[in-house]
């Protein structure tokens, strides 16, 4: 008995720790260092972590990935998403309190809200398959999907994974980061890293999309697509996007963008086709753009082709 009441008071500790945290918002940073290094352990049991973390054992080999599905006759969409008009500014981030962040940005750290590419394109756009799969189960890989706090910014700024997959979280900056996810399907989460370490979370239910956020440092954002299936991508620095391995059928695809909200395609992809799609986004789509953030809608109106759901424009 005196066993366990020394280890609840050991757990009371570091929920107050983390109640006098939440309550004074990391005000003094300095505090908050010192704060971490001595309740490190009571900090990350009493915020979340701790009873489901899976560290890795010392010399362990890490898990095959899950062998692909054998698909017959597998085509492939590629596409790009292009962005028209002007886009936003990004602003710059103020890390002078955190200059082991800081030094990570030579050129400065900016939000990552709208990033238009060089080339006429848009950066952190999830295309993913919405309907037109067969009704069956897909396997789940046994190979994580890695959410990087780097240079206190969440890297990839917006990732996918399938319901089940292992979310690796992990800190590289070795400061204090909290990190909230706030889904409306799945069970969140709020877990405190106070250095650098690593964590595991899964979702067990598809979402489109998962926000996260940091409650140390309010500029760490991220968004997680998650999915009964792996055919989906996210446009990188070039605003492109492929997938792969698709059984041939007719498709819908959906583009989620944070800003300008969210855009649907009719696909058909015959035995062994590539098909290349385009999807067109503008600047004004961020008045009039509905975001959705939870379950994928299902579509039941599958004529007219390409229909935008993000504003006028598209």
């Amino acid at each position: 008995m005196f066993r366990r009441a020394r280890a609840g008071a050991r757990v009371n500790s570091g929920a107050k720790a983390c109640e006098h945290v939440a309550r004074f918002g990391f005000a003094n940073r300095r505090g908050v260092a010192l704060l971490a290094a001595a309740f490190a352990a009571g900090l990350a049991l009493a915020c979340g972590g701790g009873a489901d973390e899976q560290p890795e054992a010392a010399g362990e080999a890490p898990a095959a990935a899950a062998p692909a599905m054998e698909v017959a006759n597998a085509g492939m969409i590629t596409g790009k998403v292009n962005f028209q008009g002007t886009a936003p500014q990004a602003k710059r981030i103020d890390m002078s309190e955190e200059p082991t962040c800081a030094d990570k940005h030579a050129q400065g750290a900016f939000t990552e809200e709208v990033v238009a590419n060089p080339n006429g394109t848009l950066r952190h756009v999830f295309v993913y398959v919405k309907q037109g799969l067969p009704d069956q189960a897909f396997p789940v890989p046994a190979e994580g999907v890695t959410i990087d706090q780097n240079g206190c910014l969440y890297q990839p700024h917006v990732l996918g994974l399938q319901a089940n997959q292992n979310l690796i979280i992990k800190n590289s900056d070795g400061l204090l980061h909290n990190i909230n996810a706030k889904p409306t399907e799945n069970r969140g989460f709020n877990i405190s890293q106070p250095t650098t370490m690593e964590s595991k979370r899964s979702f067990r239910t598809p979402e489109v999309m998962i926000p996260v956020e940091c409650d140390v440092h309010g500029w760490m954002k991220a968004y997680i697509g998650v999915l009964s299936h792996p055919y989906f991508a996210v446009s990188g620095g070039d605003g492109s996007f492929t997938i792969k391995n698709l059984p041939p059928g007719d498709y819908v695809l959906e583009a989620w963008h944070e800003r300008y909200g969210t855009q649907t395609m009719n696909v058909t992809v015959g035995p062994q086709e590539t098909k290349d799609v385009q999807f067109t986004y503008n600047a004004g789509m961020a008045e009039n753009a509905v975001v959705p953030l939870g379950r994928p809608l299902e579509l039941h109106d599958h004529a007219g082709g390409h229909t935008a759901h993000g504003g006028a424009g598209s």
